[in-house]
C-alpha cells in the first residue's frame, strides 16, 4: 500500500475521532442549558403555587377582618335598636342587622372554601419544593460531570491535534491538499475502502483495469465516481488466518 494512502487512513481515523469529540463538547453546553431551562420551569411552577397559597391566606385574613368589622357593627346596631323610638326605627335596625349577618355568613362560607383549597395547595408546594431541591442536586451533579467530561474531551482533542500535525507531515503536499478538500466536500469521509469491486462510500463499481492498478499499491488512486482516496486490503489466505488465530490464542 502506498505510504500516502497509509497516512491518509491514519488521518481519517484521527479526524473521525476529533469530529466525535468536538460534537460531544459542543453538545454538553446545550444539554446543560436544557436541564437548567427545565429546572427554571419547575422553579416558576413552585413560585406560582406558593403565590396561590399566599393569596389564599391573604384572602382568608381579609374576610376574617371583614367578619370582625361586621360583628362589631351588629353589636352597635343591637345597642341602637334597644333605644329605638318607634317600630319603624326598630325594623330598620333589624333589617340592617340581618344584612350584616348575611354578609358574615357569606364570608364564613368563603373562608371554608378557601381552607379546603389551601390544603392541596400546601401539599403541592411542600412536595414541589422537595422535588425541586432534589432536582437542583441532580442538575449540579450533571453540570459537574459535564465540566469534567469537557475537560477530558478537550485534552483528547489537543492530543489528536498534535498527532494530526505529525501524520500530515508524512503526506505528500498534493495528496494532503486533496485529502483536505475531500474531507470538507464529503462530510468528513475522504478515504474509502474497495470491497467486492465497489467503492464502499458511493457503491459504484470499479473498472477492472483500475482495480489492477489499485492492487499494485504503487500510487494513490481516487474513486472515479466520488473522488475519495481508495484503499484496497488484499484478502487473507487460509494460512494467514490460521497463523493469526494461533497468535491471538
Amino acid at each position: 500500500m502506498h505510504s500516502d494512502v497509509k497516512a491518509a487512513i491514519r488521518l481519517q481515523e484521527v479526524d473521525s475521532q476529533a469530529a466525535e469529540l468536538s460534537k460531544e463538547v459542543s453538545a454538553l453546553p446545550k444539554h446543560i442549558a436544557q436541564i437548567e431551562t427545565k429546572l427554571a420551569g419547575h422553579q416558576r411552577r413552585v413560585e406560582m403555587d406558593k403565590a396561590a397559597l399566599l393569596a389564599n391566606g391573604k384572602e382568608r385574613k381579609r374576610l376574617e377582618e371583614q367578619i370582625q368589622i361586621q360583628n362589631q357593627k351588629v353589636s352597635k346596631l343591637r345597642d341602637q335598636m334597644l333605644a329605638a323610638k318607634n317600630n319603624d326605627q326598630y325594623k330598620a335596625f333589624q333589617n340592617e342587622i340581618e344584612f350584616c349577618e348575611s354578609d358574615i355568613h357569606k364570608h364564613e362560607d368563603r373562608i371554608l372554601e378557601l381552607m379546603a383549597e389551601s390544603e392541596p395547595l400546601d401539599r403541592n408546594v411542600k412536595a414541589a419544593e422537595k422535588a425541586l431541591s432534589e432536582e437542583r442536586i441532580q442538575v449540579d451533579k450533571e453540570k459537574a460531570q459535564a465540566r469534567e467530561r469537557t475537560a477530558v474531551d478537550e485534552k483528547a482533542l489537543a492530543e489528536l491535534k498534535s498527532r494530526r500535525v505529525r501524520i500530515a507531515a508524512e503526506v505528500t503536499a498534493d495528496v494532503l491538499k486533496e485529502y483536505e478538500r475531500l474531507r470538507k466536500a464529503r462530510r468528513g469521509i475522504a478515504v474509502a475502502e474497495v470491497g467486492e469491486g465497489r467503492c464502499a462510500a458511493c457503491h459504484i463499481s470499479v473498472r477492472p483495469q483500475f482495480m489492477q492498478e489499485l492492487r499494485r499499491g504503487d500510487q494513490v488512486k481516487y474513486c472515479e465516481s466520488c473522488g475519495r482516496i481508495l484503499v484496497y486490503y488484499p484478502p487473507q489466505s487460509v494460512e494467514e488466518l490460521v497463523g493469526q488465530q494461533a497468535t491471538e490464542a
